[in-house]
């Protein structure tokens, strides 16, 4: 296994190394990079690895910076003293997040879940990069599930479960009929290619399951809104143009 380690204090990445070597002997360090910029340009340079530690907060910028900078379809341990970037990373390849001054333990942790995310999704060998298109943006479009962040977990939620998508403070969302919450790590108009005719994208920012829509009314001047079949506190509208698309969808 190859491994790569983005960290800028020559202690910590020292140490990591050292810990990564003891859990697994047959793992090898190819690179140790200090920086966005170096980041950026070893990538850019067609290196890759099959695992990557990350910190997140180095000299020139955060390392999030890289991941959208370059396609890079290689799970990410990020490693930081800092717990507020969670989110971001988990909406990049992040696979688990690990605080500073991390241990033996942590780190032996971390390596168990890609472990059991390599085996879990590739019952044969498999690249890692299939892993990512699993976890990630690159899903196949006729899928019966959808995978979700529930606090340090990956989850599969059926996509019949699922009564809306919705955006939040620019995150996707997910309810289900059972009217439990998560987070989503897509953006809206990927997870309308996956749910298919099944869901209608009442606008920009809903999504909705047909089994989810109790009626629709009247709604200023020129929208419908859209009652639910389960508790929302937020209103759906559809627009008078889409309104009969909406009419047409919802008798299939």
């Amino acid at each position: 296994m190859n491994i790569v380690v983005i960290e800028d204090e020559k202690l910590t990445s020292d140490d990591l190394v050292e810990i990564i070597q003891d859990l697994e002997p047959d793992a090898v360090v190819t690179a140790v990079l200090k920086s966005v910029k170096e980041a950026i340009a070893f990538f850019q340079s067609g290196a890759g690895a099959d695992l990557i530690f990350s910190d997140i907060q180095l000299g020139d910028g955060l390392s999030f910076e890289i991941f959208k900078t370059v396609e890079i379809n290689i799970p990410i341990i990020f490693c930081t003293a800092y717990d507020e970037y969670t989110l971001n990373a988990f909406k990049t390849n992040g696979i688990a997040y690990v605080l500073k001054p991390f241990t033996v333990s942590s780190i032996r942790l971390a390596l168990e879940k890609f472990k059991t995310l390599q085996r879990a999704f590739a019952p044969s060998v498999v690249p890692y990069s299939d892993i990512i298109r699993l976890l990630g943006d690159r899903a196949p479009q006729k899928v019966s599930s959808i995978l979700v962040y529930y606090k340090d977990k990956i989850i599969p939620v059926r996509l019949e479960d699922v009564a809306l998508f919705y955006i939040r403070n620019e995150v996707t969302h997910l309810i289900t009929f059972d009217k439990t919450t998560y987070l989503v790590n897509k953006t809206l108009d990927e997870v309308e290619k996956i749910g298919g005719g099944a869901f209608f994208r009442a606008n920009r920012q809903y999504l909705v399951n047909r089994k989810a829509v109790a009626d629709a009314s009247s709604y200023l001047s020129r929208k419908f809104s859209v009652s639910l079949t389960i508790p929302f506190g937020e209103t759906i509208t559809v627009s008078k143009e889409k309104m009969q698309t909406f009419l047409s969808w919802l008798a299939e």
